[in-house]
């Protein structure tokens, strides 16, 4: 109860602050090109995907440390990345958060928040925001899955139960990864994107 109103009341501050939310391209779609980039981690050190060639593709996952749709699929993305990164899928979790909007989720607390939960997978900052509003990311958590060439071949929620991970039905985002390891088509490429707005910068 105590977790479904703390939703409830977030959804409305998403709602009363829509008009500080500024996006500036469209969410790309699969079959589109996913984009490369050089983002710090909270290792310390640059990412990039040309650095992770190796992989059959990547889990690009737009996520933050407050928000609590976040939370809610913060063990549900490291079981995912512990099950696919030895398959060559491993998840890249980008915060694209302004700081300065939500302090919670500044560089200093993603390094705790990965230390506290022992995140096995890169967690990097989008410090300019550029690289959500390339790949048009709206929210947190909002999940890209690219192939070895970098092709978006599935894009949006991580299944359909935030709450209740016992009740899910549909693991759209497992499904994805299923199907392009097994090189069969991906049935559901595409779902809504279920979670906070982003906190774009507003100078």
């Amino acid at each position: 109860m105590k977790n479904h109103l703390l939703i409830f009341l977030f959804s409305l501050a998403f709602v009363f602050n829509s008009k500080a939310q500024v996006t500036t391209t469209s969410t790309l779609k699969p079959g589109d090109s996913g984009i490369d980039f050089n983002l710090k981690g909270v290792d310390g050190k640059m990412h990039s995907l040309a650095n992770m060639s190796e992989n059959k593709g990547f889990i690009i996952v737009f996520t933050c440390n407050h928000c609590p749709f976040s939370q809610a699929y913060e063990e549900r993305i490291i079981a995912i990345h512990s099950k696919y990164s030895i398959l060559g899928m491993p998840v890249i979790a980008i915060n694209p958060n302004d700081a300065k909007r939500q302090p919670e989720d500044s560089y200093k607390n993603m390094i705790k928040r990965s230390k506290e939960h022992a995140y096995a997978f890169n967690y990097l900052v989008d410090p300019t925001q550029s690289i959500a509003k390339a790949y048009g990311a709206t929210r947190t958590p909002h999940v890209f899955v690219l192939d070895s060439t970098l092709k978006v071949i599935y894009v949006g929620a991580i299944d359909d139960n935030f709450e209740e991970p016992k009740e899910v039905k549909e693991k759209y985002l497992e499904a994805a990864l299923d199907a392009y390891l097994a090189n069969i088509p991906i049935s559901i490429s595409q779902t809504k994107a279920i979670g906070c707005g982003i906190k774009w910068k507003l100078d």
